[in-house]
C-alpha cells in the first residue's frame, strides 16, 4: 500500500475560501467581477510611500534586510507604537519585521507552542488563526461571538482557559464582524491570561479603523500584559499596501528571540525596499489617519445604506472594513449557495459565514462582504444585491 504522501496536520483544514471566492469571480467574469470577498482596497496607495518605494530600489535596495527588519523600518514602528499607544518598545530587541501579519502571526504561534497546548480563539475568526494552532501543533478551543454585538459568554471563557491555555487570540477590531473589543473585556480576558500564565496574541492589523466613538485598545498597555503580550500588526490595512507583505511582531525580548528564530527559516526576510517605504508611511502625520478613518467611515455608510431593503439584514461594524449580513430573508440557501449563486449570476463575490466558525453550522445563514472599495465599485455591488432579493 501506498504511503500517504499529504500529512494529517494539513487534512484538517481547507484552502482559503476567502482566496477562493477571488479566484472565482476573477475566473468567471475577469475584470467585470466586484470583489468584496478578499480584504483589499482597490484604490490606490498614498502617493508618498509608493514614491519611497520606488526611490529604495532606483537606489539599490534590493538585497537581504536584516531578518528580523531594516533597522530604520524598526525604528519606525517603535516611534509609531509611542505615539498611539503609549509604549516605550526596544527596536532591537522587541520587534520581528515578517512578510506580513499572516506570517507574523504563525511565527508567533511556532515560537510559543508545543504539542499538548491549547489556544482559545474567539469564533467567528480569520480563517487562517485555526490553521495557524494546528500547524504549530496546539489544539484550538473556541469561544462563541454572539449577534448583534458580538458578545462572548465570560463564564464561557472561564470555563474553556485550564492548565494546558498557553495563550488566546484577540482580534480587534475583528474580522469577520467588526467588532472592537472594549477595554472591559479586554480587562476580562487579560485576568485569565494572569490567573494561568497564558500569552495574548492580539491582531491589531485594523486599529485605525473605527467608527462611531469606539476605541481601540491594545491587550499590551493593560495592567501585567506588556510582558505577555505578543502584538501582531502590519502595513497592508492602514496604507492599501496588502500585496507588499510586510507585517510585524511587537514582544518581549524572550518570545521575540523565538519569533526572530522561526521567522528566520520560514521566510528569511520581508522585502528590503518596502521595509524602507513602510519607515514613511508610518510616519505619516496624524491627519492621514483621520482622513483614513473619515473615508472608511462614508465608506461603510454606503455599504449599510445600500444593503437596507435588500432581503440581507446587516449588523453594523465599529470597525475593520467589514460587514457581516444575515441571509435568511432571501430563500436562496445556506451562505455556501447563496455566494455561488451571486458569483454565478451577478458577478459579485462574498465569504460565506460557515467558513469563519468551528462550527460552520453558526454562519450558514451569513454572509461577509468587504466595504474597502470605490465608491462606484460599492455602488455596483449594491445595484447587483438589489435584484437578488426584494428590491431596494
Amino acid at each position: 500500500m501506498a504511503q500517504q504522501r499529504v500529512s494529517a496536520k494539513v487534512q484538517t483544514f481547507t484552502e482559503s475560501v476567502i482566496r477562493e471566492m477571488t479566484r472565482l469571480v476573477g475566473a468567471r467574469h475577469g475584470e467585470a467581477g466586484i470583489n468584496l470577498a478578499q480584504g483589499f482596497p482597490d484604490f490606490a496607495a498614498p502617493q508618498a510611500i509608493k514614491d519611497a518605494a520606488c526611490a529604495a530600489i532606483q537606489s539599490d535596495v534590493n538585497q537581504y534586510a536584516i531578518t528580523w527588519g531594516a533597522k530604520e523600518f524598526r525604528n519606525a514602528i517603535a516611534e509609531k507604537t509611542q505615539r498611539f499607544l503609549g509604549l516605550e518598545i526596544d527596536p532591537e530587541r522587541e520587534i520581528t519585521v515578517c512578510c506580513g501579519a499572516t506570517e507574523a502571526m504563525l511565527s508567533a504561534l511556532l515560537a510559543t507552542l508545543d504539542p499538548g497546548d491549547e489556544v482559545v480563539i474567539f469564533s467567528p475568526f480569520y480563517e487562517n488563526y485555526g490553521p495557524d494552532c494546528v500547524l504549530s501543533g496546539a489544539q484550538p478551543r473556541f469561544v462563541t461571538l454572539h449577534p448583534p454585538d458580538w458578545n462572548f459568554d465570560r463564564d464561557e471563557l472561564a470555563a474553556v482557559f485550564n492548565e494546558r491555555t498557553r495563550g488566546v487570540i484577540i482580534n480587534t477590531p475583528h474580522n469577520p464582524t467588526g467588532k472592537v473589543f472594549s477595554r472591559e473585556e479586554l480587562q476580562f480576558i487579560a485576568d485569565l491570561c494572569l490567573r494561568y500564565d497564558a500569552l495574548a496574541y492580539t491582531d491589531e492589523i485594523y486599529e485605525h479603523l473605527t467608527y462611531d466613538g469606539a476605541e481601540h485598545v491594545s491587550m499590551a498597555t493593560l495592567p501585567g500584559m506588556r510582558e505577555r503580550t505578543v502584538v501582531v500588526n502590519g502595513l497592508s490595512k492602514t496604507y492599501s499596501v496588502t500585496g507588499w507583505r510586510v507585517g510585524y511582531t511587537i514582544a518581549p525580548p524572550d518570545i521575540t528571540d523565538g519569533i526572530r528564530k522561526v521567522h528566520d527559516f520560514v521566510t528569511v526576510g520581508a522585502p528590503a525596499p518596502l521595509q524602507e517605504a513602510g519607515a514613511v508611511a508610518l510616519r505619516l502625520p496624524e491627519e492621514y489617519y483621520a482622513s483614513l478613518q473619515q473615508e472608511y467611515l462614508v465608506r461603510r455608510d454606503l455599504m449599510l445604506e445600500g444593503l437596507r431593503g435588500t432581503g440581507f439584514r446587516a449588523y453594523v461594524p465599529q470597525g475593520a472594513y467589514y460587514v457581516m449580513a444575515e441571509i435568511d430573508e432571501l430563500g436562496l440557501g445556506t451562505d455556501v449557495e447563496l455566494a455561488r449563486h451571486l458569483i454565478e449570476e451577478h458577478a459579485l463575490a462574498v465569504v460565506p459565514g460557515s467558513s469563519f466558525y468551528a462550527d460552520p453550522d453558526l454562519g450558514r445563514t451569513q454572509v461577509r462582504f468587504c466595504f474597502a472599495k470605490r465608491r462606484d465599485t460599492l455602488e455596483r455591488a449594491i445595484e447587483a444585491l438589489s435584484k437578488v432579493g426584494v428590491s431596494v
